[in-house]
């Protein structure tokens, strides 16, 4: 049987030719739609009604772009993150929607220490203060000497806690789904409220699903009250805070930065105010970056697409 595949995943475009034989031996003519970052609503109009799978990033798979897709039998999400994906439409019109759990926990987890290590140590700070003619001894703190919360400890969060557990510090977590005890046993993390989280914590790391509930998890309320002294920083996704509000207490100083990997919209537009504050670090949603973790997501985006073309019928 042949099969239309659509392609959207940016980061398994560029490597598609490697795997053109299993392709090939399983009757699948590849379709290659142009794309940066991920596909919008209007984009994916203009070819889903006649493919049988698709192989996606984070593309806008709305209601209507579910319906017209008359023959779709599969989405095979390359990664994690399904939330861009109508999954209500996709249940009651027989489409599988399948992804990689766990797939960039490690990866992820390392930019969040990063993260945690360039404001507690200035790095980049006196880095941009030497270039500049500046012999400037910038005070720094030690991890140890700092609390971290973890809002969302799923995969990713954990293992940014265990990270965080070797270098010493204080670990506080939120989340709804009651943790190990073996977990909390080896790590010393103490699941509180957000609000105590939040007023507790140095450094407040994003590592939550974005869904109803945690859309603009963080905004104004949040944000007053962390620390003047805290950071906050986002690998989850975008929409998780409220970016004008984080716009506005970073502009008075009711925090004091913020590392962002991810955006309410990506690219980030050229106007945003985030561009030019000296207390934001900036990534353009690459935290999963690593190549062995990148082929493993390959072959089982893969392996999804074929099972459920094998298996689901329309």
């Amino acid at each position: 049987m042949k099969y239309k595949v659509l392609i959207t995943a940016p980061y398994f475009q560029p490597v598609i030719t490697r795997f053109k034989q299993i392709f090939d031996e399983n009757g699948i003519e590849i379709i290659l739609l142009p794309v940066k970052e991920r596909c919008t609503e209007e984009e994916l109009l203009q070819y889903i009604e006649d493919i049988d799978g698709v192989i996606s990033g984070d593309d806008r798979f709305t209601e209507k772009v579910i319906v017209k897709a008359k023959k779709l039998r599969v989405i095979s999400k390359w990664g994690t993150g399904i939330d861009s994906i109508d999954q209500d439409a996709c249940r009651r019109l027989g489409i599988a929607v399948r992804n990689t759990p766990n797939a960039f926990s490690e990866p992820v987890a390392d930019a969040v220490i990063g993260y945690m290590l360039c404001f507690a140590r200035q790095l980049p700070w006196m880095d941009h203060a030497i270039k500049r003619g500046e012999w400037k001894k910038i005070p720094s703190r030690a991890l140890r000497e700092c609390t971290l919360g973890v809002i969302g400890v799923g995969n990713v969060g954990k293992a940014v806690v265990r990270r965080a557990f070797g270098f010493g510090m204080n670990i506080l977590g939120n989340d709804i789904v009651e943790m190990p005890m073996e977990f909390v046993k080896n790590t010393g993390i103490k699941m509180i409220s957000k609000d105590e989280l939040l007023r507790e914590s140095d450094f407040v790391s994003l590592n939550c699903d974005l869904n109803p509930t945690s859309h603009h998890l963080m905004s104004t309320r949040e944000f007053s009250m962390m620390k003047p002294t805290a950071i906050v920083i986002n690998t989850a996704r975008g929409p998780v805070i409220d970016e004008k509000a984080l716009v506005q207490a970073l502009q008075e100083k009711k925090i004091a930065g913020a590392a962002l990997d991810v955006f309410e919209d990506e690219p980030l537009p050229k106007a945003s105010p985030l561009l030019t504050m000296h207390n934001v670090l900036l990534a353009p949603h690459n935290a999963n970056s690593s190549p062995e973790a990148w082929e493993r997501v390959h072959m089982n985006t893969i392996k999804n697409l074929l099972e459920e073309l094998k298996r689901n019928k329309r």
